[in-house]
């Protein structure tokens, strides 16, 4: 497989991609808070919010309204064609395909430690020492997958934020602000994970009172 680009600044070369990009702007994006020019005064939206609302309206109105030159519904056209894709033989196969953000870690006594979490699964008991790949999800840190030599192990945690949804960027933005703090003082009240705790609470507060944490691993929506 050959890998050809485009070239900048000429659209027609990349024309189906560049016609989609047309119908989200045109369909969807435009209609946002924040969109230049379409007049909102609404507050803006996070990256999370978007993500959210752009899946959305893919999965449940543009896969749903007719085609203007086949003219039919995309997901239609897409069963009435009778093709069948290749499915991997597990879920955890199709982790290799879609989790795409890959680092090689070591596996501690205490488990295995990454972005200043701490992950642990009984599982990595037979295998401190040995060094593994672990793949995540940037969006969703609270737990990692294992595999050893290109074969899955299981599923480790982080138990102090296994309740929670903790993007890589908020590690990173509380990892910066512990270090503007820790230039005033000698010794840090809370640690990086306590205040990332500490910030998916008060998002919480004024909603519904706040159970214990419990650690879980989360499922597919098919299991």
């Amino acid at each position: 497989m050959n890998l050809v680009f485009s070239a900048v600044g000429v659209p027609r070369g990349r024309g189906k991609i560049e016609r989609f990009f047309s119908s989200i702007n045109q369909l969807f994006l435009q209609d946002l808070p924040g969109y230049l020019g379409n007049g909102t005064k609404d507050a803006l939206m996070t990256m999370k919010d978007l993500d959210e609302k752009l899946a959305n309206f893919i999965v449940y109105n543009y896969h749903h309204r007719t085609h203007g030159t086949t003219k039919k519904e995309p997901i239609h056209a897409w069963n009435d064609g009778g093709f069948l894709p290749n499915m991997p033989e597990s879920l955890e196969s199709l982790d290799l395909l879609l989790l795409h953000v890959a680092k090689e870690r070591k596996v501690h006594s205490d488990g295995i430690h990454f972005q200043g979490l701490r992950y642990i699964d009984i599982t990595l008991a037979a295998y401190v020492g040995e060094t593994v790949v672990i793949r995540y999800d940037p969006r969703d840190l609270a737990e990692i997958r294992v595999f050893y030599e290109n074969y899955y192990l299981c599923t480790a945690i982080s138990p102090e934020i296994s309740g929670y949804t903790v993007d890589l960027k908020e590690i990173v933005s509380a990892r910066n602000k512990r270090k503007r703090t820790l230039k005033n003082q000698i010794t840090p009240e809370k640690t990086v994970i306590e205040d990332i705790v500490q910030s998916k609470q008060s998002q919480l507060e004024g909603s519904e009172k706040l159970e214990p944490a419990k650690s879980k691993l989360k499922r597919y929506l098919n299991e």
